[in-house]
This record gives C-alpha cells, structure tokens and sequence, in this order.
C-alpha cells in the first residue's frame, strides 16, 4: 500500500473502544481529508494470534491512520508493530492511558505510567521493529498523582531513553481505582496548564493535547500552545464537527462534503460491504452515523431509522436514503419558509 504524503497532527481522532473501527474512520474521512484518525485500542496479542484482517484492514484512501496497541510485552508489541506497519499503517501509538480494569488486568493502560522503564523498553522495541513512527498516549498521572513534575519526570525520561518525539496528553489524572472509565473522562480535573507547560519544557517535541474538547473555539485555542489537538467523543456524536477542519486547521479551501453527498458515499459503502461477503451487516456501518445530522430538523427521525432493528434487519442501504430523504424534506421546507 503507497502511503500518502502526511498532513502535520494538528487535528486526530482520538482512539476511542468499539466506536473508531475501519466503518466511523471511512465516514470520518469522507468530511475532513486531512485530519489523523485513529484506531480504537487493540491488544497486541490479538493481532499475533487473532486474524490480522480483522483486526488491521482499513479502507483505501483512510490514511493518515494510525494504530494504537495496547499490551505491556516489548517483543508482543514489537511483533504487532511491525504487522500494522505491513498493512499500512502510518504511525503506532501505545496507550498509556486507559484505566479500565480489564486493561489494568492485563498490566497495561495507565498503570504504566508507574512504569516508566518498561515503556521505554516497549517504546524501543517497536522503533527497532519498524520505519514509522512510534508515539505514546497517556495521562498527566494515575491516582493521586497531582504534581506536574510526575508527567514532566515521565515525558523526559522517555525522551531521553527512546526516539519516540509524538506525545499524545490526555489533560487528566486516571483513577485505578473507585472510578469507572465513563467517570475517569469527566471526574479528574482537566489540567490543560499541565500540557502547555509540556510545550515549552520540551520545545523539540511534538505534543498533542486531548481531553474535553468540543468546539472549534477550543481547538484554536489549545493550537496557541501545543502542536496539535485529539478530540474524541465529540467527533464521534457530533461527526459535522469536522467537516471544517480542513479549512480552519490546515488552510484547505476545497468547499467541505455536503450532506447529500455524504449520504450518498455512505449508502454505496454500505452496499459494497455488505456484498462483500465479510460479516458485515448495515448496523455495523450505521451505529456511527446517528448522529450525523446533529442540528438539522428531523434528526430524531434519522437517528430512529438508523437504529429500528426491524428496519435494519434487511440489511439493505437504501435505508440511509430514506433517511436521509425525512431529513431532507423537512430542512428544505424550512428553509423556503424562512424564505
């Protein structure tokens, strides 16, 4: 696979579990063409021992893509790495930062933020493996972890000991424990401060803030102090979000995707999946889109459609159409209303 001239990190899609597999990023991609998108989490020995196609085939004209791989064994990751580089991918990126106890469970996550040598022999392993990049995403501490030295203390250490130059910081502590993953992305304070500060300690470095960030507002203003902005569940519930990215952030004049286009890229991918043969059902696709429509009349109606299982059990795409036309309808009307 050719890989793409690069587009700087300034805007990503944040790694989010279950919701940014190879269907949200095809969609994603269609509304910004410049913004890096991400992987949900994979566990290394998924990848190993599980089907690769699974697990690593994206859709051509994805990229920048990148993969994040979740594990605590140098070789594993090492091993992983060079796989995603195989099929394509742009950059690999370790978490260390999820605090779920099913990762804690299996020694990875935040909890390696306590275990700074072993990411370092992680981060090395997997540079040694591969010719892209390798790059970290974790948080600013773990548990009552509130002085800015402990992420200065973790962000120099690695980088002195590795060649890894990308950090990805999300603005809050994770707690191990007493909170759920739901609660550690709202409980812990954002300490936006922290990451700035980042910045200057570590001017060479590119450091990329996340955590808690939903307008474009905002994204200006984090770029005055860090190199790049990772929005999550914002560009997951709110996808139109993105759709002027490419001119705010990175200069692009071509006019954004309208809606109808879009709707119209989203019903030939569903079709073509689905005749693929590969398992893949119009749920699958669609559970991305619910909230496409976010701000427009009838966006209820769409959501509804999209996720009526008696609908969706014909696994027929027209279904986005139809949608789409209740949608259409009532913003045309209203638009020659206010006419």
């Amino acid at each position: 696979m050719t890989t793409p001239n690069l587009p700087a990190r300034r805007l990503s899609v944040a790694p989010m579990l279950d919701w940014t597999d190879r269907h949200y990023r095809y969609m994603a991609r269609q509304i910004t063409r410049h913004t890096w998108l991400y992987s949900e989490m994979i566990n290394a020995g998924a990848i190993i021992h599980g089907d690769k196609d699974r697990f690593l085939m994206f859709n051509d004209g994805e990229q920048a893509v990148a993969l994040q791989l979740g594990g605590s064994e140098p070789g594993n990751l090492a091993q992983a790495a060079r796989a995603a580089e195989q099929y394509g991918y742009n950059e690999v990126n370790l978490n260390c930062g999820c605090p779920s106890p099913r990762v804690q469970k299996g020694a990875f996550g935040a909890c390696l933020m306590n275990e700074v040598d072993l990411v370092t022999d992680c981060l090395n392993a997997m540079q040694d493996a591969v010719q892209i990049p390798i790059t970290v995403k974790h948080r600013i501490g773990v548990d009552r972890q509130t002085d800015y030295q402990v992420v200065a203390d973790f962000v120099g250490t690695l980088h002195k000991k590795t060649a890894c130059r990308t950090f990805i910081v999300h603005a809050r502590n994770a707690w191990l424990d007493g909170l759920s993953p739901k609660e550690n992305r709202e409980v812990p304070p954002l300490k936006y401060d922290y990451v700035y500060r980042l910045k200057q300690e570590f001017p060479d470095l590119e450091i990329i803030i996340n955590g808690g960030i939903t307008t474009n507002d905002e994204i200006a203003a984090h770029l005055q102090h860090v190199d790049g902005v990772m929005v999550g569940r914002e560009a997951y519930h709110n996808p139109m979000l993105m759709r002027d990215w490419d001119r705010l952030f990175y200069g692009d004049a071509t006019n954004p995707i309208e809606y109808a286009d879009l709707v119209q890229r989203l019903y030939a991918y569903s079709q073509a999946q689905i005749q693929a043969g590969r398992g893949t059902t119009l749920r699958h696709i669609v559970r991305h889109s619910l909230g496409l429509m976010h701000g427009l009349s009838k966006a209820r109606v769409w959501r509804r459609m999209l996720s009526d299982a008696a609908l969706l059990k014909d696994n027929d795409g027209s279904l986005i159409l139809e949608a789409w036309q209740e949608v259409e309808q009532a913003n045309r009307w209203q638009e020659n209303a206010e006419k």
